[in-house]
């Protein structure tokens, strides 16, 4: 008789395909099942050897080669596919078997989904994974969201599958239906933030200081040796060193500057819309890249309005520090607001995320692995109630250490023309949220006069109301 399976993976394009033979490669029984038979066979083909696989054309013959109960990563793209997958799967799959959603699923999705599989006895989970093809392959760090009672049966698989940082796997659960894809779209909205600020960074070295690419590159590499040790300013720096393979120089001045999204920056920022957490650096890193996909409005309004102010200037170490302050002063930013919107998630969904904990599973295999990710780790450990990190000791002392060198970048760019808006989003938010006393005093009163929605006294308890168009006497609502 046929040994069972350990795990099943249905949609073997890149990531599904890497997953199955990392499982494959750390000694799980995997089956493959794929719409497309011809990927099943390819993978088998190419990668048969790397350990022990189950191949099968159909749905029913792919469940029928899981040992129960049964678990079944499902890796189809976001949306209505996996709603397919799962109809078909639950078709043919018992009560206290596991499906498990590893794709970039919205949470409310996954809220949805759980619910209809729960109902017919199933579990379900919803399982970020972060890494590309790369991670994928050789350890991805994984995000999942569902009932312990299924935690406890995959968690010896995908423990096993992820990298591990210090002896700690990279995988852990994060709280019950959408909390494993919640925190993966807010881990993918920092990622939006982080490379926005990578690029304001290179935009300023490259357009208002004239460096060239190779050596904007040097200077990344240079970077990756301090604080800003991370894999996103790794990868900066290999990009930039890259040359064009047609021999035009380097490749990034050969690369359109139109950058594509798949949609979980902007459900990031649409989820703390909801919730109302201003995360202003996410925001920006969506809305310029949204406009980066205008390239003929652009160009029109280069050709009407003219384009960068005064000419390039000389970089010295000096210039080239402030940048490196910058950048690290709002990427702590990008991580504070990133942090804050898990928080009041985390209260709103009913989910009791461990934000120390995802901070540990990020040190590793994900995209926006960093060095101070252990910083944050820490301060949650000594903190676990904090309200920000821009609150905690290590985190206040490092903005307070780049404030001048934030706010000199972000002069410089705004003189020349170059817009910076991750960079100067991040120090406004800095400065509003260090003022007890702002200005919506105003706000509210103008509220109040078109629209009698109150204001409250900063002497009194209780809303009041101004009558405007009458006598101008105050009334307490």
């Amino acid at each position: 008789m046929t040994e069972l399976a350990d795990i099943g993976v249905t949609g073997l394009a890149v990531m599904g395909a890497n997953l199955a033979r990392n499982a494959a490669r750390k000694g799980f029984r995997v089956a493959l099942n794929n719409r497309s038979n011809e990927k099943t066979e390819t993978l088998l083909a190419e990668h048969g050897q790397e350990g022990s696989f189950i191949g099968s054309s159909t749905i029913a013959e792919f469940v029928a080669s899981l040992a129960k109960p049964r678990v079944v990563l499902i890796m189809v793209k976001a949306g209505k596919p996996v709603d397919i997958v799962i109809d078909e799967l639950l078709e043919h799959m018992e009560p206290e078997d596991i499906i498990v959603d590893g794709g970039n699923s919205l949470f409310e999705d996954t809220r949805r989904r759980e619910k209809t599989v729960s109902d017919r006895g199933l579990h379900f989970v919803g399982m970020g994974v972060s890494g590309g093809e790369e991670g994928a392959l050789e350890g991805p760090s994984m995000m999942p969201g569902g009932t312990r009672q299924a935690w406890d049966r995959i968690a010896p698989i995908f423990t096993k599958m992820a990298v591990s940082v210090d002896g700690l796997p990279c995988c852990a659960l994060m709280g019950p239906d959408g909390a494993g894809h919640y925190v993966k779209m807010v881990h993918n909205g920092i990622e939006y933030a982080d490379m926005q600020l990578i690029t304001e960074a290179y935009d300023l070295l490259r357009t208002v200081y004239g460096r060239s690419a190779a050596e904007i590159g040097e200077i990344f590499a240079g970077w990756k040796t301090g604080d800003l040790d991370s894999y996103l300013i790794e990868i900066t720096a290999a990009v930039l060193a890259k040359q064009d393979p047609q021999g035009k120089g380097a490749l990034v001045d050969m690369i359109r500057d139109e950058a594509e999204q798949k949609g979980t920056g902007r459900w990031t920022a649409q989820s703390a819309l909801e919730l109302g957490v201003p995360i202003t650096a996410i925001t920006e890193a969506v809305f310029a890249r949204a406009l980066s996909g205008r390239p003929e409005q652009r160009r029109a309004a280069e050709a009407t309005l003219g384009g960068m102010r005064g000419g390039t200037l000389e970089a010295g170490q000096a210039e080239i520090d402030k940048i490196r302050d910058a950048l690290y002063a709002s990427k702590i930013v990008a991580y504070a607001q990133g942090f804050e919107q898990l928080t009041v998630a985390s209260k709103q969904y009913n989910w009791d995320l461990d934000l120390g904990l995802i901070a540990t599973i990020w040190r590793g295999g994900c995209i926006i692995r960093a060095s101070f990710l252990d910083r944050i780790r820490e301060g949650y450990a000594s903190h676990p109630d904090a309200q920000s990190l821009l609150l905690q000791e290590y985190f206040s002392a490092a903005v307070l250490k780049a404030e001048q060198a934030w706010r000199d970048v972000v002069v410089v760019a705004v003189q020349h023309g170059v817009a910076v808006p991750a960079f100067a989003s991040s120090l406004a938010y800095y400065d509003g949220l260090r003022r007890t006393r702002g200005p919506a005093n105003l706000l509210q009163g103008l509220r109040d006069y078109f629209g009698a929605h109150t204001y409250r006294r900063t002497d009194q308890e209780g809303s009041f109301h101004i009558r405007w168009s009458q006598d101008g006497t105050e009334v307490k609502s």
